[in-house]
């Protein structure tokens, strides 16, 4: 299914995404912040569905900005399956990107890989079915925590590569940080594909190229997944 033109809204934690649509192909994204999403005029009159992990209050704020659109919630018909103990509970950008992931690759094994604000590993069986998946603490969340519970460890607010051995404190800590990110992602892979066959791997996020995890044939990288999935779950429901 297809709408022929919308746009999609991610309001995020750290950034917003804006996904403009047009006959189910992405034509555009752009990342915005708050102040730029309330103040654009092309949004007037515009259709499309908003996730949202911010707080009620900006939520409400824009959709009566942008009275067109629609709030993605536990409500809305979902193209797979929960399997999930706690789905109030569960994000719904966790939710788009296992529906991306579908959208791409139905009747099949997926793993995404969320690297954002935390990790987010979220698997749908090749029954399109969501089986739920993890959440560990992302880089910048791993470099606050060095700091608001250490003595004298700094904070680091730049990312960049790491040695394994680190030869300085800051070297130290973008060492553990970046490499310690790196092996758990590779080892949780690992673990799934000893469990599921044909495990396909999306990797998505802002932090995502931080990382080597697209040298494998099933692993892709898609930064607009999250879009996608919510582009897919507002034609599910509008057509």
């Amino acid at each position: 299914m297809k709408a022929k033109k919308c746009v999609m809204v991610d309001l995020g934690n750290t950034a917003t995404k804006l996904g403009y649509f047009e006959d189910g192909n992405l034509v555009k994204m752009e990342v915005v912040d708050w102040n730029e999403l309330i103040s654009n005029k092309y949004l007037v009159g515009q259709v499309g569905m908003v996730t949202s992990v911010v707080s009620t209050e900006m939520t409400s704020q824009l959709l009566q900005t942008y009275p067109n659109f629609i709030l993605f919630d536990s409500e809305k018909k979902m193209p797979v399956k929960l399997d999930y103990h706690t789905p109030n509970s569960l994000g719904k950008d966790r939710i788009c990107n296992a529906v991306g992931a579908w959208a791409v690759n139905p009747n099949a094994n997926s793993l995404v890989i969320d690297v954002g604000t935390c990790i987010k590993y979220d698997f749908v069986s090749s029954e399109n079915t969501y089986q739920g998946g993890a959440i560990s603490p992302g880089i910048r969340l791993r470099y606050r925590a060095l700091n608001d519970y250490t003595a004298n460890l700094p904070l680091l607010t730049d990312v960049t590569p790491a040695n394994l051995i680190g030869k300085s404190t800051h070297e130290a800590i973008h060492s553990g940080v970046i490499n310690g990110m790196q092996a758990e992602m590779n080892q949780i892979i690992k673990q799934y594909e000893d469990i599921y066959d044909s495990l396909t791997i999306f990797v998505t996020g802002g932090d995502m190229n931080c990382f080597e995890l697209v040298a494998k044939n099933n692993i892709f990288a898609n930064k607009n997944l999250t879009l996608e999935g919510l582009y897919q779950i507002y034609v599910f429901n509008v057509e």
